[in-house]
């Protein structure tokens, strides 16, 4: 049985393995970016930095074969995005010089404009999490678990709603929020996006 725990520094090579293999609306998007590191240095690597206390990997016994992350504080967040964390990494990811027209270009944009993350209709759900699972781990109870375990760390840290952004196209993964409890929060432009959130605590969690 794969068991929870938090992250450690260690597991840096397995997040981004997971992040890339699950990107491409849920599915492999090694062949979609030249750069591997990319998507993990805007959905991955910055919460393990930023907030390594809301970070939590489900270990097979041979590594990480899925996560869940999180940020309590949104606002502060892309704060700490830009000021800390941008400056690591902007120079292997440089913001293209004009209009983005290949996928990496595309997410080097967002890398680099993390204020994208401060929607005004999400701003009563201040935290926000990603979640990634290895296709061999879905649908065995291991995504609520990791959910749940994220779910009490930000109760415990004073943060009473969560919000996450999913592509529409992943219906697979809909119906899991679904199920996990969270709703649809309607936002003006939402692009790709859907928005959904929920309580972190919920009786019968």
């Amino acid at each position: 049985m794969a068991a929870i725990r938090r992250y450690r520094p260690g597991d840096r090579d397995a997040v981004f393995d997971i992040c890339m293999r699950t990107a491409e609306a849920g599915g492999d998007a090694r062949g979609v970016y030249r750069d591997q590191q990319l998507l993990p240095n805007i959905f991955a690597a910055p919460y393990t930095v930023l907030e390594p206390e809301l970070a939590f990997v489900l270990d097979d016994g041979d590594g990480p074969v899925g996560y869940v992350l999180g940020t309590r504080d949104t606002t502060r967040f892309v704060r700490d995005f830009r000021e800390k964390w941008l400056p690591v990494v902007a120079a292997r990811h440089p913001l293209p010089a004009g209009e983005p027209g290949t996928p990496d270009e595309v997410m080097a944009t967002l890398l680099h404009r993390p204020e994208r993350m401060l929607v005004p209709e999400l701003a009563d759900y201040p935290a926000h999490l990603h979640i990634d699972l290895l296709p061999d781990y879905q649908g065995r109870g291991y995504g609520r678990a990791l959910l749940t375990t994220l779910f009490a760390a930000l109760d415990e840290a004073g943060a009473a709603r969560v919000h996450l952004g999913m592509v529409t196209a992943n219906t697979a993964a809909r119906g899991f929020y679904d199920r996990m409890g969270f709703h649809e929060i309607r936002v003006a432009d939402p692009g790709v996006l859907t928005y959904l959130g929920r309580p972190t605590s919920r009786p019968g969690d």
